[in-house]
């Protein structure tokens, strides 16, 4: 046992060590670093996403509305205020606090509603939230956004691209922690049965709203740091529903309910869109790159209904049960 929790650590640390690595090979290529930072970005609104759909069993078509949120309080706050390392470490304490409140308001007041009614009430929040800022341009820029500075620490782009790789991973321990903690596990339980966890005397609608405020907290979070490392924003850039989509493709493809899921989903969506693009530059057929995008997702849906870590956690199983019975 101890010898399993040992090379389970030594593994853990030697995925670690090689993803902050990465950067390192990539330091003359700007568009490299553009896209890790990218799937850092992505990962941490899917790990967000994942909360919601995998861990609470909650369908939300609306949660680009606290990225959005949260890039658009460091864009006004960096071009406005001040910028320092100070203003940003008080601009990361307010989009925490304000997507929070947003959680809070949203899960108060919708939580109640079951399945599909909840997504589609969601949706239509994050496009009244979307249209609001279309018509404030003098604040949001509108359609054609606009750029802010930030604190020179964060104008290199090595440094972003290490910043999201390190946020990448405390993100995904501090929920690691949160799910397997008693919240956590009640959460889970609500999810299975919230009829019996209602009757045992859990307040379900009060770790419904919880998850949803974690849930639009962390994504707040990515909307941060995607205007900082885009120093750009825009309404359809951080507030349009691909975003949403993205993330829900991302945790279903990697596998709901694992966290692990939507890094791998994120990785996969991310750099399978980039070489799709590349190659219909040269190669006519895929001028219409979407269309193999969305064969290629129907087709790892059909075949790994449960993801794709669930799928190589049941041919591990498999080959592990073969090897017991196996003379």
């Amino acid at each position: 046992m101890h010898r399993h929790i040992g090379l389970q650590r030594l593994g853990y640390g030697i995925f670690v060590a090689f993803v902050l690595s990465l950067p390192l090979f990539m330091h003359d290529a700007r568009n490299q670093l553009f896209i890790l930072t990218n799937i850092a970005v992505m990962a941490i609104f899917a790990m967000s996403y994942d909360l919601l759909l995998g861990y609470s069993g909650i369908i939300s078509f609306g949660h680009v509305l606290f990225f959005g949120v949260g890039a658009y309080v460091t864009a006004i706050m960096m071009k406005n205020v001040s910028v320092s390392i100070p203003a940003l470490l008080f601009v990361l304490l307010l989009t925490l606090l304000i997507t929070a409140f947003l959680g809070w308001l949203i899960g108060f007041f919708t939580a109640r509603l079951k399945s599909h009614f909840f997504a589609m009430f969601t949706l239509a929040i994050a496009e009244l939230a979307a249209v609001l800022m279309e018509k404030a341009k003098g604040i949001s820029g509108g359609s054609d956004g606009f750029s802010f500075p930030v604190p020179s620490f964060f104008r290199d782009k090595l440094t972003v691209a290490y910043v999201a790789l390190i946020s990448t991973l405390v993100i995904f321990v501090l929920l690691r922690l949160f799910v397997n903690s008693p919240m956590g596990t009640t959460i889970i339980g609500i999810r299975e049965n919230e009829a019996r966890m209602r009757a045992l005397g859990y307040p379900v609608l009060r770790y419904k709203v919880l998850a949803v405020m974690i849930s639009g907290a962390v994504a707040g979070f990515a909307g941060m740091l995607y205007g900082v490392s885009m120093r750009f924003v825009s309404v359809p850039s951080v507030f349009g529903i691909n975003l949403t989509l993205d993330a829900l493709l991302m945790t279903i493809v990697g596998g709901a309910g694992t966290l692990v899921g939507p890094v791998i989903g994120a990785v996969l969506v991310e750099l399978v869109s980039q070489w799709l693009q590349l190659m219909a530059k040269s190669v006519p057929l895929l001028e219409r790159w979407m269309l193999f995008f969305g064969l290629a997702y129907i087709l790892v849906v059909l075949f790994f209904p449960s993801g794709i870590l669930g799928g190589l956690q049941r041919l591990l199983i498999l080959w592990r049960n073969r090897r017991r019975k196996a003379p």
